[in-house]
């Protein structure tokens, strides 16, 4: 998931980005609330953390401007305030939740998770693909009953293509909700992440489940022998490749 933090404190928004990014969240930052605007125009987000007191137009009118753009994404609000009619001002401006300051991190993601699940599709805490499963809560993988130690990144891509499983996933999707602002678009950084994650979930098995589409994206999910071949499947073609090549070096030597 991609997130938006609006946060003009340098400390809270730095201890709050880093945690989240460990969560396996791609975060970008603004500090004001038109640069939050622009943002918001210029990026897909799955969810925003709104701060109320920020430089320019504060989180009420961003809040507001967001909607009435047409934005529909979750809005969750901070702020010092804890009184009653400031909760209400932010909720009546279209935010979807309110958390004040001081707060533990922890409940913050409880937050962000309930309002996930509530954002317009079933986001279950275990994920299963074939014999491959996610637990999204622990942030572990299986397959075959064995665990894949993954990185954070690497999990994160997973995630994202685990739940799109079944269709055609294109490379500027995966960058919008995978990787942050400081993403380059001209980088080979996602082929990276995908070779990675591949070998370390289809090294061991006779099925593979993630699959290259040529000029399309990924796919993730099992396939039979002809689907692979009429998709010109680049993954189990190279697989092909290494092993005939493998077994020309042997029968050279």
């Amino acid at each position: 998931m991609r997130l938006l933090l609006v946060e003009d404190d340098a400390r809270i928004a730095r201890f709050v980005a880093t945690g989240l990014r460990e969560q396996a969240y791609a975060v970008d930052v603004s500090n004001t609330g038109d640069d939050a605007l622009y943002q918001a125009a210029i990026n897909t987000y799955d969810l925003v953390i709104l701060d109320v007191m920020i430089p320019g137009r504060n989180g009420f009118e961003v809040c507001r401007e967001l909607r009435k753009s047409g934005q529909r994404m979750p809005i969750l609000m901070l702020t010092a305030r804890d009184a009653v009619e400031d909760r209400i001002t932010g909720l009546d401006h279209g935010a979807d939740d309110y958390l004040t300051k001081p707060f533990e991190f922890r409940e913050l993601l409880a937050r962000l998770r309930a309002l996930l699940r509530r954002s317009g599709e079933l986001r279950p805490a275990k994920i299963a693909v074939a014999d491959l499963v996610l637990d999204t809560g622990a942030q572990s993988v299986s397959r075959a009953g064995k665990s894949v130690p993954l990185t954070t990144k690497e999990y994160a891509l997973l995630e994202y293509l685990a739940r799109n499983s079944g269709r055609v996933v294109g490379r500027a999707e995966i960058a919008e909700h995978v990787w942050d602002e400081t993403f380059d678009p001209f980088s080979n950084l996602i082929e990276v992440y995908v070779n990675r994650v591949r070998r370390k979930i289809d090294a061991d098995s006779g099925k593979p489940l993630l699959h290259t589409r040529r000029g399309a994206g990924y796919f993730f999910g099992p396939l039979s022998e002809s689907d692979i071949a009429e998709a010109g499947d680049e993954s189990s073609a190279s697989r092909h490749r290494s092993k005939s090549g493998s077994s020309a070096r042997k029968n050279h030597a």
